[in-house]
């Protein structure tokens, strides 16, 4: 049974240790710490330990050690519920709820600020300058400064007074694109509408089919003008269209009106994965034409600051805006510009000096995402505060880093305690303190292996201390292409008439600073130019809470196959989701009550004890073990339990990829981000003739973990796939067959080829920062 901490018990941890005899000064010495005793969430063993404040602290171990569930399942989430309990009942009826962690006692704590990898929540409204708030006062400014004058509202794509009357401030036109909407080979009756909802004999096929304006027979492309019309922008007059059970009347409306009434002015990020592609796939994107991408209307345009309008000003790159602020001397204008300025050139101090304000925040990665998440903060005059970051250098590029360093630093100094998960070695080493959980991943780990500094974690017996202590050197004997996929003339973003070959039949490494153009150059314009091709990227799986590795890698079929084979019963007894499922909880594991203003309760079902099946169900054997029994197997277990191939083959993956710890049925929901990577690349392996293309797999690894990545690709080269991957580790770059690398900077000064070659010529390249950093990583 959990402990209540600190405030629901009549004694604190503290008041027991300096009970007998301690003195005050020890209690205040004990304040000097965060302590938690007795952390027991997810794989977490009974841990305790002391966290010093006003320091920078930074939690290592493997990915899947226990890392997340110290920091943010347990102290995080704790902070949260305090704080939050400080509100009225009213107030914290809005807030988010937060179960109490499995903890005897989390003591000392601070409020929090909780810098996360999680998409920033918004739309397609949503942008860079809309999130830091920099573009209000941006609008201030025009609205005291430029000429002529419009009070703020005009100047804001969100608000009716400024948008764009063409497109709702959303600056793009989407268009209907009819040739994918319709197959002019085709007649109705063949299936010429590609819709997904007009099926032939669906009502909304019926709509055109039955309204006798056609000839379902025949083809579109023998339709006359007047027929095409009718078909594309008809309308009036009734059509009749049944289903099995009714029949209903609907006014005839042209197929492309239609569709664009109901999608075009959509935001479509509300949709669904698959609804949302089911329509994307029909409609072309483009700058709207009103207002040419600007979302506001000629009011807004209109006005103007030194000849450029605040759509001018949103496009500039964040360090080139700084200097369009050196200009404004106005005694009413410059304080405001200096506002504005000091905002900017907190951005520009964390690496993002390429993106502009109208960057839409949807298009930004978890580091970006992240970083600009810190400019919220960095600003604040608050002190005394725990900042809790999740890989902060994640998608930065070494040469960067420092400035990420001397950002926590700042926030270090000026009286905070600094928090962070992290694995790359040049975080880590500015730490006043290291915790560092193990040994290993998810069953294998949820300890405490080592508590010190960074001088001493490089001597001490635990993976990341030998992974500090290793050294390496470029691949000196590489592969030799089988042939090449060429990119020409490429024009996106940033990229300015790019040319570049990626070779076949080896493993390439696109590197660069952020901003340089990799994303844009491999994702999107080698995507698309070679669509066969396997994308392995970072977006999150979309799953539910009973969604599991076993389940995401298509294995549980076969599993309840076999289960239902060896018993005589259906297999359908064999799912949480359906009818093996435990009637108390339907499959849940636990039950949740909802106590309206305060914080729902979770217990474990009573019923079925957490396994989710009904007791029937988990009579029924396979090998001496349950379903449940093989749902909490470790992969590493469960692949020498199967040796049917349709389950061993499926699972096996996990193992190749690094992840032998986690069990088949644990929710995908608990998964850290280096894990669902994986999981993903588990999916997909086995392969030949592919080419794969991988988005940073290293994100969230631990240099163990690397090693295991690098070794995984380089099987799929060895089993004749070309392997391409946009990656800043340089342990990655190191083994590569071929590099390609982008710069010589981010955004603007960035969308060129600075090199191409093996990583031993990198190594003497002039211009390349991926060159230079690899220059001064210590070889064997």
């Amino acid at each position: 049974m959990t402990v209540p901490a600190t405030g629901d018990t009549g004694h604190s941890f503290a008041e027991s240790l300096s009970a007998g005899g301690g003195t005050d000064q020890a209690r205040i010495a004990d304040r000097d710490d965060i302590r938690i005793v007795g952390a027991r969430e997810h794989n977490l063993k009974d841990v305790s330990l002391r966290i010093p404040k006003n320091k920078i602290t930074v939690f290592t171990g493997v990915s899947g050690s226990g890392k997340s569930s110290i920091v943010f399942d347990t102290l995080a989430v704790e902070a949260q519920r305090q704080l939050n309990g400080t509100f009225s009942w009213f107030i914290r009826n809005q807030l988010p709820k937060y179960q109490r962690p499995h903890a005897d006692a989390i003591e000392n704590l601070t409020a929090p600020v909780i810098v996360d990898q999680k998409p920033v929540g918004g739309n397609a409204r949503s942008t860079v300058g809309t999130m830091t708030d920099v573009y209000s006062m941006i609008r201030v400014l025009f609205s005291r400064y430029g000429r002529p004058y419009n009070p703020p509202g005009v100047y804001s794509f969100n608000d009716p007074q400024g948008m764009c009357p063409g497109c709702d401030g959303l600056g793009q036109e989407r268009r209907v694109d009819v040739e994918r909407m319709l197959d002019r080979t085709k007649s109705l009756d063949d299936g010429a509408i590609r819709l997904p909802t007009h099926k032939v004999g669906s009502m909304d096929w019926q709509q055109y089919a039955n309204s006798g304006h056609f000839d379902t027979s025949k083809p579109l492309c023998d339709y006359s003008d007047a027929e095409w019309h009718m078909l594309l922008h008809g309308s009036g007059g009734k059509v009749t269209v049944s289903t099995a059970n009714s029949t209903v009347t609907l006014t005839f409306e042209g197929i492309v009106d239609r569709f664009a009434r109901t999608n075009l002015k959509r935001d479509l990020s509300s949709l669904s994965e698959r609804g949302r592609a089911n329509v994307e796939r029909f409609i072309t994107f483009g700058d709207c034409a009103a207002c040419e991408g600007t979302r506001l209307n000629p009011t807004a345009l209109a006005t103007t600051i030194g000849g450029a309008s605040i759509a001018d000003w949103s496009r500039m790159e964040v360090s080139e805006l700084i200097k369009r602020l050196d200009a404004i001397q106005d005694p009413v204008a410059t304080p405001i510009a200096d506002g504005i300025r000091t905002a900017l050139e907190r951005i520009d101090a964390i690496g993002l000096g390429y993106l502009s304000l109208d960057r839409a925040t949807m298009s930004l990665s978890g580091g970006e995402t992240q970083r600009l998440k810190m400019v919220r903060h960095l600003g604040s005059s608050l002190i005394g505060m725990t900042f809790i970051f999740d890989e902060p250098s994640t998608g930065l590029h070494p040469r960067d880093v420092g400035r990420l360093n001397d950002l926590l630093r700042m926030l270090r100094d000026k009286g905070n305690t600094v928090l962070v998960v992290e694995h790359d070695p040049d975080v880590i080493e500015i730490a006043d303190h290291v915790v560092d959980i193990g040994p290993r991943a998810g069953v294998h780990g949820g300890e405490i292996v080592f508590q010190g500094t960074f001088e001493q974690l490089e001597k001490a017996d635990t993976l990341t201390g030998a992974g500090l202590r290793r050294t390496g050197s470029v691949k000196d004997v590489v592969r030799q292409p089988t042939g090449k996929l060429p990119i020409e003339g490429a024009n996106l973003h940033n990229l300015t008439n790019v040319s570049v070959s990626f070779p076949t039949g080896v493993l390439t490494a696109v590197t660069g600073v952020a901003g340089s153009g990799k994303s844009s150059l491999v994702a999107e314009v080698f995507m698309s130019t070679y669509p066969e091709a396997v994308f392995v990227d970072q977006s999150a799986i979309r799953a539910s809470s009973r969604s599991t590795p076993a389940g995401y890698l298509d294995a549980m079929d076969p599993i309840r196959k076999l289960f239902a084979r060896a018993s005589g019963v259906s297999a359908s007894l064999f799912s949480f989701n359906s009818a093996g499922a435990c009637d108390e909880c339907n499959g849940r594991g636990e039950l949740v009550t909802e106590l309206a203003y305060m914080d729902p309760v979770r217990t474990p079902c009573g019923s079925c004890d957490g396994r989710r099946f009904k007791e029937d169900v988990l009579a029924h054997l396979v090998r001496g073990k349950s379903i449940a029994d093989v749902l909490e197997l470790p992969a590493e277990d469960a692949v020498a339990f199967f040796a049917e191939d349709e389950i061993n083959g499926k699972l096996a993956g996990l193992v190749e990829v690094g992840l032998d710890y986690l069990t088949l049925g644990q929710p995908l929901s608990t998964l850290s981000g280096g894990e669902r990577q994986r999981l993903k690349l588990a999916g997909r392996l086995h392969r030949s003739g592919c080419v794969y293309v991988l988005d940073e797999p290293t994100t969230g690894l631990h240099m163990s973990d690397v090693e295991t990545v690098v070794g995984l690709m380089n099987r799929l080269v060895d089993q004749g796939n070309t392997v391409i991957v946009i990656e800043h580790n340089l342990d990655v770059v190191r083994q590569a067959d071929w590099v390609i690398d982008l710069g010589p900077d981010g955004g603007k000064h960035g969308g060129e080829i600075v090199f191409t070659g093996t990583p031993a010529e990198l190594l003497t390249a002039n211009g390349s920062a991926t060159g230079e950093c690899l220059r001064r990583r210590p070889t064997a």
